[in-house]
């Protein structure tokens, strides 16, 4: 049985390999996706033609590298292997290929890896990799661009519903629902208390929206020490890049990659180990 639980955590691991690499895709593109959807939004409001495009989505066009358009071939897209192999350049015109690409990829196999190795492969493993790689992809789409698309966070959240429905989480149906609701309502009721005192912003709708699945897949009890293992590493790192002079304009970092990081440190850890973390 042990070796066979290795054999099935090892075959994840490679597709979450592949899958990684799909990720990457969707990290670049989704953004881009939005913006072309809110300019043809736009156009429609004012009764005016959306400007012609090529078809933009998570499949087409084929990647290609931005400096020199050189298309990649498909054994140049062999997850970590092909980075290593062109030495982190692109084939053609040799610019340095981003090291995130192949971070991301070992990253997803890594926490598939996890997942299938501690559930095993049933529907609760199977979910928890699907979680995993959302917050994943999550994660860096907010730090990129402060965006936390819809069309991830609320799938998400409805499948921790779903999966606590059918038992695959562990958390009981009333824990999750309300888990759901506490979720989305502190970070609703957090931002209008901080905007009526200062008139700014302090946070995206999207992070009510990810906190809300958070509390869906871990239930209500987990949400305190997420949002403190959040906010207290979110401190930090605001403070050393402060310092450092690494904040972008406007002198903000966004949360919802501390939300992310907080929702699979509780899912490989438990959330009560977040607690002995922060000290309490």
């Amino acid at each position: 049985m042990p070796e066979l639980q290795w054999m099935v955590a090892l075959l994840g691991a490679l597709f979450g390999l592949m899958l990684g690499s799909f990720l990457n895709v969707v990290v670049h593109r989704m953004p881009k996706m939005m913006e072309r959807q809110w300019a043809a939004d736009y156009a429609e409001m004012q009764g005016t033609e959306p400007e012609a495009a090529e078809p933009f989505n998570l499949l087409l066009p084929r990647s290609r590298c931005p400096h020199c358009g050189h298309q990649i071939r498909w054994f140049e897209n062999i997850p970590v292997v092909s980075y290593v192999f062109l030495r982190g350049k692109c084939s053609a015109c040799k610019a340095p290929i981003s090291v995130r690409y192949p971070a991301v990829e070992i990253a997803t196999g890594g926490l598939f890896f996890f997942c299938l190795w501690h559930w095993g492969p049933t529907m609760t493993g199977l979910a928890w990799c699907g979680f995993a790689a959302a917050l994943l992809t999550l994660a860096l789409i907010d730090w990129d661009t402060t965006l936390l698309p819809d069309d991830i966070t609320l799938p998400l959240l409805w499948a921790g519903l779903v999966a606590s429905s059918l038992h695959w989480t562990g958390v009981p149906m009333f824990n999750a629902l309300w888990g759901a609701v506490a979720g989305y309502l502190s970070l609703w009721l957090i931002y209008w208390a901080f905007k009526l005192l200062t008139g700014k912003e302090g946070m995206g709708y999207g992070d009510f929206k990810l906190f809300a699945a958070l509390g869906a897949w871990f239930g209500w009890e987990a949400l305190v020490p997420m949002i403190l293992m959040a906010s207290v590493i979110g401190a930090v790192i605001g403070i050393a890049m402060k310092f450092s002079s690494g904040l972008r304009e406007g002198g903000y970092i966004p949360f919802g990659p501390f939300l992310a990081g907080a929702g699979l440190t509780a899912m490989v850890f438990g959330p009560e180990s977040i607690l002995h973390f922060v000290g309490l």
